[in-house]
């Protein structure tokens, strides 16, 4: 059995201002009508003895997490929820430990959640080959074929080829076995002079960061190796809690994990490590760049979502979501418009995004934390407007979802009805609203919004007071099981 592990907690900060830290790349759908998450899970479809999927998740987005694991029709995936990030060994014992604990000795399939693959069907062939030698005993990872020298990712070193046996339990087409290799060195990432020498010596591929090992193989590695990270993850599993569709980590226990990637917690130490390699059409979509690169383009080179209208533009990217975007004369740009923020930058200077979200972020801005669409577990708000004593924002209930009992400190709410029914409750009275009724709920005041029927409920929430943060809420009862902070 395949389990596979989907690592889906990193924040894309280089693809601002789309991705915020509250709305990852990982939950968008940058390629086509499916999230990255999404397409994650579907293109495992076809491979062959896969079981329910793990995911690790940061716990701020478990709701779309959940969501969008739903939409695609898998209702039994393990969702851990990481109190912080820890880097990607942690997320491995945490796998490792589960299986374990369930009595099977499973290979994992450890695999971002963000990543593009162009050719699912190649790309299961090199999975089928990873998982014949991972049940014996290799710890497999992939090394991506590189078609140029670049500069933003890690490379692996081969070394001689590994030879598979002739009992492996995964029967399936696979990739040619003679071209899995031993990992003869990891390298970081290289300037442009060295990256050109390592792609014309044909030794060196990309680091993908996906990895394949029998579950009982890689927690032996790392209680040799990392020993105390597999004891904090046993803490952090033993006090943890259900909760919901989710399985809570015990963040004290957590929080004492060291940080460290499983490259050079494992992969660099082992002498079992392999190498499968991959060309399948792979992006890991760290940069607004990579999006280009993949993206499909009219006759002058342009990659364009959205509401574009252009004149003389080549080789550019230009994504807008909420207003017209209008360019003249632009060639080799990025522009990427959201409702709070618009980017612009030449396509050769993108990696330094990263920069202005550190200054961004040294400044407490909110753009890098939330868009003004805020993804709640009923549906979302979005802000129209606001200022020093008032908010304006339009709410959208799904059918059958309510908001938690609450009240608030320092404002008052007036809810007016836009499209559907709601059903308030108002200091212990229920009642009833149509399109076009309102109420008003004075400041320290318990309520409750509810969607009785079964279209969205859309209203506009108007709020007044001496102070308007979302910190400003008592929940007094909640379906979701979230508390007050």
């Amino acid at each position: 059995m395949i389990i596979p592990v989907v690592l889906a907690g990193g924040s894309g900060t280089r693809l601002w201002p789309l991705s915020r830290q509250l709305f990852p790349k990982q939950l968008m759908n940058l390629v086509d009508a499916q999230t990255m998450l999404q397409n994650t899970l579907l293109r495992l479809k076809t491979l062959p003895q896969v079981g329910n999927p793990m995911v690790i998740c940061n716990e701020n987005h478990r709701f779309m997490v959940a969501e969008q694991i739903r939409e695609i029709g898998i209702s039994s995936a393990l969702i851990l929820l990481e109190p912080v990030g820890r880097n990607t060994a942690p997320a491995v014992a945490l796998a490792a430990l589960q299986v374990s604990a369930s009595g099977r000795d499973s290979i994992l399939l450890v695999l971002p959640a963000d990543h593009h693959i162009a050719d699912t069907k190649i790309f299961v062939q090199a999975l089928t080959t990873g998982a014949q030698f991972a049940e014996q005993g290799r710890l497999i990872t992939f090394g991506i074929v590189p078609n140029a020298p670049e500069t933003g990712y890690g490379y692996i070193r081969k070394g001689a080829a590994v030879q598979a046996g002739s009992t492996s339990k995964v029967q399936h087409q696979a990739t040619d076995l003679a071209m899995v290799a031993a990992i003869r060195e990891f390298v970081e990432k290289p300037d442009r002079a060295t990256a050109e020498k390592y792609v014309a010596s044909g030794e060196y591929f990309w680091n993908s960061g996906i990895f394949m090992f029998k579950a009982s193989q890689v927690l032996a590695e790392m209680k040799a190796h990392v020993p105390d990270i597999v004891s904090a993850c046993e803490k952090a599993l033993a006090r943890g809690k259900a909760d919901l569709d989710f399985f809570r980590l015990d963040p004290e226990a957590f929080k004492a994990c060291p940080s460290d990637s499983i490259d050079y917690a494992i992969m660099e130490k082992t002498a079992n490590g392999a190498m499968v390699p991959l060309e399948a059409g792979w992006n890991d979509l760290g940069s607004w760049e990579a999006l280009w690169q993949v993206g499909r383009k009219d006759d002058r080179q342009n990659v364009v979502k959205g509401d574009v209208v252009m004149e003389d533009v080549s080789h550019s990217y230009l994504h807008a979501t909420d207003r017209l975007i209008a360019a003249v004369g632009l060639e080799n740009h990025i522009v990427v418009e959201t409702s709070d923020a618009i980017l612009i930058s030449p396509r050769e200077r993108v990696q330094d995004v990263k920069r202005l979200v550190d200054q961004l972020t040294k400044q407490n801005r909110v753009e890098t934390r939330s868009h003004r669409k805020d993804y709640r577990p009923w549906g979302y708000s979005e802000t129209i407007a606001a200022s020093e004593r008032f908010q304006v924002k339009r709410l959208t209930v799904k059918p059958g979802a309510k908001l938690s009992l609450q009240k608030h400190f320092h404002r008052a709410e007036h809810w007016i009805v836009v499209k559907g029914s709601a059903r308030v409750t108002k200091d212990g009275e229920q009642f009833l609203l149509g399109e076009d009724q309102s109420a008003y709920i004075p400041v320290g005041q318990p309520h409750r919004l509810e969607n009785p029927g079964k279209i969205p409920l859309e209203l506009i929430e108007v709020r007044s007071g001496s102070y308007l943060g979302e910190d400003d809420i008592v929940r007094l009862d909640d379906v979701y099981g979230r508390s007050d902070k």
